[in-house]
């Protein structure tokens, strides 16, 4: 009798040290994968996105368990203008989690690019609906964008504002607050949302192109000329810095 104890206490023994070194093994998997996918991220801010990419994807067969993860993968497919591959991983990302609300407004963001409309405002509504989601302004300009690309401008205005009734510098919510304004001829009002914008961000040319657009509407052809100058000041060797110095030999042509 006591030595089957002892045979059941020895098995008993060998049992948990199995399942403390497989505990130890998934620990050490994990971490590994959390250094990787960190790997990743730093080149997703760099704008490397294959890079990111490769390791991302070594992080995953590390521990593809992991919703931030996923996520990120979704982004640097989306990155890549590969929406059917980060739509997969945004989905995978909120079957682990489905609270992660981040990995929504991406998803609808890659419904977007899709221009699957319904779907992306599907999404978007989803993420203004959490209210502990750090960064609503995101989700509401984003519902401005397709209702702009819907040509639903009233809709599209009344998003952008609520967008920057939470961060009155939100550029991203200004300029396209400014352009559904010259949709719907509110021309001076577009001004008023691009000179904000351009103070908060004077480096853009992208801003600076749009307000000389929106002047030259005006015929403030001298404030036109002089922000059209000013793209290809910032970005002389870009096709929009072209585009500039054509729309300003119309207007010198003109005048």
């Amino acid at each position: 009798m006591k030595k089957i104890l002892v045979v059941g206490a020895g098995c008993i023994l060998m049992t948990g040290l199995l399942l403390s070194c497989t505990t130890q093994n998934v620990a050490e998997k994990k971490a590994q994968a959390e250094a990787t996918r960190n790997l990743g991220e730093a080149y997703l801010r760099q704008g490397k996105y294959r890079i990111a990419l490769m390791q991302l994807k070594k992080a995953e067969e590390m521990f593809p368990s992991d919703h931030i993860l996923q996520d990120d993968l979704g982004l640097a497919y989306l990155y890549l203008k590969e929406p059917d591959q980060a739509i997969l991983h945004f989905k995978r990302a909120l079957e682990l989690k489905d609270n992660y609300t981040p990995a929504r407004n991406n998803l609808g963001n890659a419904y977007a690019e899709k221009k699957e409309w319904d779907k992306a405002i599907e999404q978007y509504k989803m993420v203004t609906l959490d209210l502990l989601y750090g960064t609503p302004q995101f989700p509401l300009s984003n519902l401005g964008v397709v209702y702009y690309e819907l040509k639903e401008y009233e809709l599209s205005a009344q998003y952008y504002l609520k967008a920057l009734d939470i961060n009155p510098e939100f550029v991203q919510a200004l300029y396209g607050l400014a352009k559904t304004y010259m949709e719907m001829d509110r021309v001076p009002d577009a001004i008023v949302k691009l000179q904000t914008a351009v103070g908060i961000s004077p480096d853009s040319a992208v801003l600076h192109f749009e307000l000389a657009r929106a002047y030259a509407l005006d015929r403030q052809y001298t404030k036109a000329l002089n922000a059209y100058h000013k793209v290809a000041e910032i970005n002389p060797s870009s096709t929009l810095a072209d585009r500039a110095l054509i729309e300003a030999r119309k207007i010198k042509n003109r005048k």
